[in-house]
């Protein structure tokens, strides 16, 4: 028999948190996409591309995300406090790893040397990293602790960087590009269909899963497929020499990141949903058995 899951009178049901507004929604949209083209231009770099305008683009992607976060503290010049659990705390090493990103990036525009593009690259990945690890981090938010959470994170992050590398590239390394981005919406698709079944599987808050099934089917069809498809096109075009065929890659190309973007706003400002208070027996006075386990209902916020 399976245990009843209603909730015990009076117990809280799952609630929208309010901690974390569109600053830091903003944070992590402009962080992941900027860590993420960090990368890519690194990798460019190692072609021999000119690519300090890319790596410029995507520190000022971070800075400017770094700063929504600096605005939503409530006193923002205790802000250096962060610096001070870098055992514990995944913010304290993403602010960690930002210092070493933007000093890897300013080596890098200074000498445009591919190794220091190269270690710039590194540091936008782990940049990445540490942003994904920041939300598996909070135990509150069922639909951010999830064991597969981190890993979708992580995989937008890369999808909206070779997005927008895309985006910017010319001559013979569009082909590279585009095949790059067609294999980073590929795993990315499979993260999010992953993250999906894991949150209904779990039995996460059904607003959460609610959120993310209304944009499911465009965040597949606008945000994958399309952009998929389009760049394959633009990849056989540009080998055939058709004019535009650069056009219809860029255009796949912010099509992936603006997905990213949709889906990391849903996440932190419609999706974060509190689990609630769940007993796992009853407690019963006397020798009696305790009673079947009890849950929040999850059939409305």
């Amino acid at each position: 028999m399976k245990p009843n899951r209603s909730p015990l009178p009076g117990q809280p049901a799952p609630r929208l948190q309010q901690h974390w507004d569109w600053r830091a929604a903003g944070n992590f949209i402009c962080g992941g996409s900027g860590g993420g083209l960090v990368l890519f231009a690194g990798l460019a770099g190692l072609a021999g591309v000119e690519v300090r305008p890319q790596l410029a683009a995507g520190l000022l992607l971070v800075a400017l995300g770094l700063l929504c976060v600096w605005f939503e503290i409530g006193r923002p010049w205790r802000a250096l406090n962060v610096f001070r659990h870098i055992r514990s705390s995944w913010m304290t090493r993403e602010a960690s790893v930002a210092l070493a990103l933007f000093g890897a990036g300013v080596l890098a525009l200074y000498t445009a040397h591919p190794a220091a593009q190269a270690l710039a690259g590194l540091c936008g990945l782990a940049f990445v990293y540490a942003q994904a690890r920041i939300l598996a981090a909070d135990k509150g938010i069922p639909a951010w602790r999830h064991a597969r959470c981190a890993p979708l994170v992580l995989g937008t992050g890369l999808a909206e960087g070779a997005g927008l590398i895309a985006t910017t590239l010319a001559g013979g390394l569009q082909i590279a590009a585009a095949m790059a981005l067609v294999l980073a919406l590929c795993a990315r698709l499979l993260l999010w269909r992953r993250y999906l079944d894991g949150l209904r599987a779990d039995r996460a808050p059904a607003p959460s899963v609610q959120a993310f099934e209304a944009i499911a089917a465009r965040m597949v069809r606008v945000g994958h497929l399309l952009p998929a498809g389009l760049a394959l096109l633009a990849a056989a075009g540009i080998l055939a020499g058709v004019p535009g065929a650069g056009s219809a890659l860029a255009a796949a190309g912010l099509l992936a990141a603006g997905a990213g973007w949709w889906f990391k706003y849903t996440l932190i400002r419609r999706a974060a949903f509190t689990q609630g208070i769940a007993l796992k027996h009853h407690p019963v006075r006397g020798g009696k058995p305790a009673g079947l386990a009890s849950a929040p209902r999850l059939g409305n916020a």
